[in-house]
């Protein structure tokens, strides 16, 4: 785990990122999930309170939030179909734009797990910092956009819910011979007919599904059991 601190991009512009583990998008490039957590302490040593948030969200909507990467204002990569405060912080969903090329390469990344963060970026209209602890609580902050970004603030936020899509037939084969170790031939056999076409095959004599072929194909169907329809 990567810990951040507080950056000022500009007199009283602050940044604050929250890890979230994003296993996927779903089809149409939306995901959503926690931009902020109540009462956590983050790596800043700031609390935002619960109603932080009202204000600004009342004024703007999520229309109104921009959904950047990386805290660019030149990256805009998608928009916020919902942001709302609930009891455990800042709910946030938003869809990637498929059109724009930066949204697709995001949308790459998040599915590999190579970006895994979101970040707020906002004013603080209301804070105050105890001397004793250090600890700053945030108890109205001026929102401005919400970022995908790669490095975590808040460890303990996650994103809710998040879905895979069903790959391609043509992603399918790749990772067939790249990663199972099929040849070309084994791997459209099947994916037209299946792995127990493959079985028969050796059954019946075919020279190409040997001992060692079958193995892989076990493997195959253990690793893939929940990424493809039986065939």
């Amino acid at each position: 785990m990567i810990e951040t601190q507080s950056i000022a991009r500009e007199p009283a512009r602050e940044v604050k990122f929250a890890r979230c583990d994003l296993a996927g998008v779903d089809a149409d490039g939306t995901f959503a999930g926690y931009a902020s957590l109540f009462g956590k302490e983050d790596l800043g040593r700031d609390v935002v309170a619960p109603g932080a948030f009202a204000k600004s969200l009342a004024a703007r909507g999520a229309i109104g939030i921009k959904l950047l990467f990386q805290h660019d204002p030149n990256e805009p990569i998608g928009v916020w179909l919902d942001i709302r405060e609930d009891a455990r912080g800042l709910y946030a969903k938003g869809r990637l734009m498929p059109d724009v090329a930066r949204a697709r390469e995001v949308l790459a990344l998040m599915r590999a797990g190579a970006v895994d963060g979101l970040s707020i970026g906002f004013k603080t209209v209301k804070g105050k910092r105890d001397p004793r602890t250090g600890i700053r609580r945030l108890a109205e902050v001026d929102l401005w956009e919400i970022s995908v970004v790669t490095f975590p603030m808040q460890p303990e936020a996650r994103v809710a819910c998040v879905k895979a899509r069903r790959p391609t037939e043509r992603e399918f084969e790749r990772w067939l011979t790249r990663d199972a170790g099929l040849t070309r031939g084994e791997a459209r056999v099947v994916i037209a007919h299946g792995f127990k076409r493959l079985a028969a095959m050796r059954d019946a004599g075919g020279g190409e599904c040997e001992e060692r072929l079958l193995a892989v194909i076990r493997e195959a169907t253990a690793r893939i059991s929940g990424m493809m329809p039986e065939l």
